[in-house]
């Protein structure tokens, strides 16, 4: 193995002593990994020899080096921390478990979102973004050595590498990295595409860079006459992204403006818009192809001039121009193309990590105290676990097993009695991270416990598991009020010897929607013993409608029946009878005795079976006061309330309840219910009313 490893030496070049020692030692221990010809898997030092080309930090190198995962088969394993330090040891446990990752499957293609989940949880899992850095390398080399590999293992990789790591590689602003791994992908996807295409680009590369030095040497002279410093080059197209746009635009690549691009950087704004007059002097432009992101910039802040013209031999050539600033802003960070194809927000930490990874990737001699300092903020606000089958779940950081629990489905949190985490037990109070593969202990009954919805107990961090949580209970609750309720309901009844309770009178009555609402009231006691009792002890007439809400019981001397004025009598709603009206009694199986008014219409249309049950009462010789409903229309509702309350207000007149309408035409009628003792006080009290000014009618409510 040592002979395969020394001519690679010379790529580590120009480093200091104590670097190359280091280098050596990193190279002499990978050295003692046996030669397997059937593993295809890519080496650390292949990995680094992609790398230096990035010009990456030396600790980056070393970890390169050292993170084949053949290495951890060796007995004892090499101890990195003690030999490299910790930093090149963590970046090396980060490599070991991203190459070891089998999350990915090809439903993935399918479901966006998820595929989205696991590039977030590889960005937010490493402790260093340098770890997938090292791990884009890696797939570069498998993609490079896939030949070696089955069809379906090539179709497999080529797929993940698409969904997965060239969206990475583009996050991060190393476009060397995102091309390609795409073209390398596409390549064995669409192997007759991709060769079409780069069969077409072979054939016209002289061509194309004819016309590109024609045109930068023209467009330079003359900006150089101007005054105007630039940097003037070709900007190459990859396949993949050609494919795509063949594919979007439903074009041949013949057809495609964009083949040939030019790139001009200029120091400010007005020289980007004097470079474009320029551009459009010397040759003919196309209109439709032309846009301003410097005036009108991208979502993600992107910014730039793009313009195609026309050369002499009728090419096509995209610019695209731009000041310095503008051009480090879109290859620095994710500006570039990321929110814009990808459609995510870009946030400040990410920026700054993105930001910081380009320039230690610029940087010729990597700052040290930039490298150690470099540690990943990306995404640090969520966690990414595994379920048992591999299933990814996003979790809100600082969340615990029952967290992920309740993720899953409400009913595993309900029954979750414990967990284990990469099959060691935890308590639920266990704070997660990324990367980590949860199982969940379970009962076979829903049982939450009070204290998971204590915030100082730390059972639940997620705001949607602390609502099922107490969902259940409340469901809980209700079930044992409903019952509760059923059992006082029950007792009441069976106390009073009512063998059967009209339940949409009873529903009315307490203004409930069904009867598990008036079920869980009682057992709640919303609706409390007392007023339970008070209207079962209401009597009410049979089979009639049922309007208001039944009077109070009256008193016994009210009214009399054959002579006794101690039966159990009440005031029937419908009819509303007062004192000196003709009334009749009749008499209800549960409730005694109801009174009506003689011509009450619910008396005159009983049948004939039901006027058996009709027998005589007669006023008592006490005194009562009644509820009785009046009708009161006026011309407009004016001080009409307040004119009517002042006038029984001075007649000592009790209000119970007044109700006022509006009518489109300004008329209004006002419902009031009014204590009254006796037919000759109503008719008084009606007469007076009928006096005010504005009432055009008054009349008792039948």
């Amino acid at each position: 193995m040592q002979k395969n490893i020394d001519p690679h030496k010379q790529l580590f070049s120009n480093l200091s002593d104590a670097d190359n020692e280091q280098i050596d030692r990193a190279l002499a221990i990978v050295s003692r990994i046996p030669e397997d010809p059937h593993y295809h898997r890519p080496s650390g030092v292949e990995v680094a020899t992609i790398l230096r080309d990035y010009n990456v930090d030396f600790k980056t190198l070393l970890a390169a080096i050292l993170s084949d995962s053949r290495l951890s088969q060796f007995k004892p394993p090499p101890d990195i921390k003690e030999q490299f330090g910790e930093t090149v040891a963590a970046l090396v446990n980060d490599v070991n478990w991203l190459n070891k990752l089998t999350v990915y499957s090809l439903e993935m293609a399918k479901k966006p979102n998820e595929a989205e989940t696991l590039r977030r949880m590889l960005l937010s899992m490493t402790q260093d973004v340098r770890a997938v850095l090292i791990k884009l390398a890696y797939r570069i080399h498998r993609l490079r050595n896939l030949p070696k590999e089955s069809y379906e293992m090539r179709l497999f990789i080529s797929r993940e590498t698409l969904d997965i790591y060239a969206p990475i590689a583009n996050r991060l602003g190393i476009h060397q990295f995102k091309w390609e791994l795409e073209d390398l992908a596409f390549r064995y996807l669409e192997p007759q595409a991709y060769l079409q295409i780069a069969k077409s680009l072979a054939n016209n590369r002289v061509q194309r860079e004819n016309c590109i030095n024609g045109f930068t040497e023209l467009l330079q002279k003359h900006l150089a006459e101007d005054n105007i410093p630039c940097t003037c080059y070709g900007r190459p197209k990859h396949i993949y992204s050609i494919w795509k746009k063949m594919q979007k635009k439903q074009l041949s690549i013949d057809q495609l403006y964009d083949l040939l691009a030019v790139r001009v950087i200029v120091d400010n704004v007005t020289q980007c818009y004097t470079v474009l007059g320029v551009v459009h002097s010397l040759w003919q432009y196309i209109p439709k192809e032309f846009d301003d992101y410097i005036a009108n910039p991208k979502e993600n802040g992107y910014q730039s001039l793009h313009t195609v013209i026309l050369d002499p031999q009728g090419n096509r050539i995209e610019v695209q121009i731009r000041t310095q600033e503008m051009h480090d802003y879109a290859e620095l960070g994710v500006a570039a193309h990321w929110a814009y194809k990808e459609g995510g927000k870009q946030t400040a930490a990410m920026e700054k990590s993105v930001a910081t990874l380009r320039k230690l990737l610029e940087e010729k001699h990597g700052d040290e105290t930039l490298s150690d300092d470099f540690r990943s903020e990306l995404f640090n606000d969520r966690v990414y676990v595994l379920t048992p089958s591999g299933q990814l779940i996003d979790l809100v950081k600082g969340s615990t097993p029952l967290d992920f629990a309740y993720a899953v489905h409400s009913e595993i949190g309900h029954r979750c009695r414990g967990a284990k985490i990469n099959g060691r037990i935890v308590p639920l109070t266990y704070t997660l991270k990324s990367g980590e593969q949860i199982e969940i202990l379970t009962a076979k009954e829903s049982a939450p416990n009070h204290n998971w919805i204590d915030p100082n107990l730390g059972y639940l961090k997620s705001s949607r598991a602390i609502s099922r949580v107490k969902s259940w209970f409340r469901n809980q609750q209700q079930t044992e009020n409903i019952a509760r309720g059923k059992s006082i309901l029950d007792r009441e009844s069976k106390h009073l010897g009512i063998k059967a309770l009209n339940m949409v009178d009873m529903l009315s009555y307490f203004k409930q929607p069904n009867t598990d609402a008036l079920l869980e009231a009682i057992g709640r006691s919303d609706i409390n013993s007392r007023q339970l009792a008070g209207y079962l002890k209401i009597p009410e007439l049979e089979d009639l409608p049922v309007n208001v809400p039944p009077k109070k019981l009256s008193t016994k001397s009210v009214v009399s029946v054959a002579g006794i004025d101690n039966v159990q009598t009440s005031f029937a709603h419908c009819c509303s009878p007062v004192l000196g009206d003709d009334i009749i009694g009749y008499i209800s199986h549960h409730h005694g005795i109801t009174v009506h008014h003689t011509h009450c219409k619910n008396v005159t249309h009983l049948s004939i079976e039901k006027q058996a049950q009709l027998i005589p009462v007669e006023w008592g010789a006490k005194k009562a006061s009644h509820a009785v409903p009046i009708v009161i229309q006026a011309f407009n509702a004016q001080n009409l309330l307040n004119n009517v309350s002042q006038l029984l207000a001075q007649s000592k007149i009790h209000i119970f309840s007044a109700a006022l309408d509006t009518h489109p035409d300004f008329s209004a009628t006002l419902h009031l219910t009014i204590q009254i003792e006796n037919t000759d006080q109503l008719s008084q009290v009606l007469s007076k009313i009928n006096c005010v000014p504005n009432i055009t009618e008054v009349r008792r409510k039948t």
